[in-house]
């Protein structure tokens, strides 16, 4: 079993990362949007929040892990058959991805702690409200957190899709080596 990434694929752990941070950020993205659609006595009202609230500042986690485990275990180089455009266009995507998850989460927490109530984790732990009480905080972060939603969606469906044309079109290995296999 191989955790760490080599030259010629990802390791167990980045994969691991990889599809939990998706599925995820899929999950949480209907969960949003559903529980906005429910009225006050709605059962799910106030728990689905709570929900979102918790499983958000488990994805902090998740991802302040991946981006160390990215430095401890660097990911293997492109492929020497793409081009300058492509090699760019996917370091700018990846780049976007991670600030607009980062982003998603801040702010996440600013519409939570708006008025001064730290986030219960599942009863676990709680995370303090530093940044409260500024007026319109909640509107304006909650209007931001759904476009950077919206954003990181589709352009997780264009970085889907981009890996489906290498795999179908192109047909190099960039889809087996993010399955965890070196080749077909």
């Amino acid at each position: 079993m191989q955790w760490r990434n080599s030259p010629s694929r990802y390791g167990h752990l980045a994969l691991l990362f990889h599809w939990l941070v998706a599925l995820t950020v899929y999950g949480m993205f209907g969960l949003g949007l559903w529980m906005v659609t429910l009225g006050y006595y709605d059962g799910w009202y106030h728990k689905a929040p709570e929900l979102h609230k918790s499983i958000g500042i488990m994805l902090l986690l998740v991802m302040l892990a991946r981006v160390v485990w990215r430095w401890i275990s660097p990911p293997p180089p492109p492929l020497d058959s793409y081009s300058r455009f492509t090699r760019v266009s996917a370091a700018v995507a990846h780049l976007l991805l991670y600030f607009g998850l980062f982003a998603i989460i801040f702010t996440g927490y600013l519409i939570s702690t708006a008025d001064g109530k730290p986030i219960n984790v599942f009863g676990w732990f709680e995370v303090p409200a530093t940044l409260s009480g500024a007026g319109e905080q909640a509107d304006l972060a909650g209007d931001i957190h759904l476009w950077l939603a919206w954003g990181v969606v589709l352009l997780s469906l264009a970085h889907g899709l981009a890996a489906l044309k290498h795999h179908l079109i192109d047909k190099d290995v960039t889809l087996w080596r993010m399955l965890g296999k070196t080749s077909r």
